[in-house]
């Protein structure tokens, strides 16, 4: 297992996948390493379901955090193309937290739930002695559609084009200098324009976007691994080889200089808000006006091809075993 941060496919292989419990027929997509939800078939239609722990960092302000937790539950189950409907959540809050703190985040997760059609169904809440933050508890969503309108993570298909937006490393660059941007020893515009990224990490309204204006095969969020990682497990899912030109990837403003200063790869580094996007050829340009169109940047950066693995400018690139986000941000803690 990795020290800090998702299980490797190793250890969920050897230890997570040989025991799930009962083995039940309405079960369509269960637990696999690198694939953001689960589907079950209930009386014909398929629910979408996803959990995810819940992250508030005071730091970022109460609704801000709230608004960024939120939406990296809820778009686990948006990259399945069916809109999430119902959420439970837990929260397990840190004593120090105060009853109008908790009313921001509550107030801000309900607003937004409201905005998206997210009715919350159950939950917990309650003060422990031990939590701290930013881990104050856990969340599941859920979505109900058609199963044949499930997109599923293994579906890309040679062919395909691959769309990526925003760009990697947008969420922890935008949070490792939003927290620790007086360490960075890097210019105040370029401080400033790294910290606009946590504007750029909310991805649910992209998914469903992309799902609704053309063929989309795949699509997946880059997470811990960071781009690297979610190319990687596009392409083992769908027994494919990712061809990818360097060029073409964006870099946000603010990425490659933060990156440079913390001798990080930005390429392996989380960006919550990214999406990788396999499309058919004919539905490219419609799901990249619809994208453009709510402001998001988006570029196609390469093809499906037969083969396996990712190659980028005709080289093999590796599923990072570690993100390299969590040691940055254990070591600018303690600075």
């Amino acid at each position: 297992m990795t020290d800090l941060g998702k299980i490797d496919r190793e250890f969920f292989e050897h230890r997570i996948a040989p025991n799930l419990g009962a083995s039940r027929d309405d079960v369509v997509i269960g637990p696999t390493h690198g694939v953001d939800f689960g589907v079950l078939d209930i009386g014909g239609q398929a629910l979408v379901t996803a959990t995810d722990p819940l992250s508030i960092l005071p730091a970022l302000g109460f609704e801000r955090a709230a608004r960024f937790a939120l939406d990296l539950v809820l778009a686990d189950v948006a990259v399945s193309g069916v809109a999430p409907s119902h959420l439970s959540i837990c929260f397990t809050l840190p004593e120090t937290m105060t009853d109008d703190e908790f009313a921001t985040v509550w107030e801000t997760i309900h607003g937004e739930c409201r905005d998206l059609g997210v009715s919350v169904v159950t939950g917990h809440t309650a003060r422990y002695s031990d939590p701290s933050h930013p881990w104050v508890g856990a969340a599941t969503a859920m979505g109900v559609g058609e199963h044949d309108e499930v997109v599923r993570p293994d579906g890309a298909r040679v062919g395909d084009r691959l769309l990526l937006t925003t760009g990697p490393a947008v969420e922890a660059v935008g949070l490792l200098s939003t927290l620790f941007g007086d360490q960075l020893d890097l210019p105040r515009t370029v401080i400033a324009d790294a910290q606009d990224r946590l504007d750029e990490v909310y991805a649910v309204r992209d998914a469903l976007t992309a799902a609704a204006s053309g063929p989309v095969t795949a699509m997946h969020d880059v997470t811990e691994g960071g781009l690297a990682g979610a190319l990687n497990e596009m392409a083992a899912g769908a027994d494919a080889r990712f061809a990818i030109d360097r060029e073409a990837v964006p870099v946000r403003p603010g990425v490659a200089e933060v990156c440079e200063r913390l001798e990080l790869d930005p390429w392996a580094m989380t960006s919550c808000g990214s999406l990788v996007i396999a499309v058919d050829p004919d539905g490219v340009d419609a799901v990249r006006t619809a994208l453009e169109d709510r402001g998001t940047v988006v570029a196609d950066i390469g093809r499906v091809e037969s083969g396996s693995g990712v190659a980028v400018d005709g080289e093999r690139l590796e599923h990072p075993r570690t993100d390299p986000s969590w040691a940055a941000y254990a070591e600018l803690a303690r600075e």
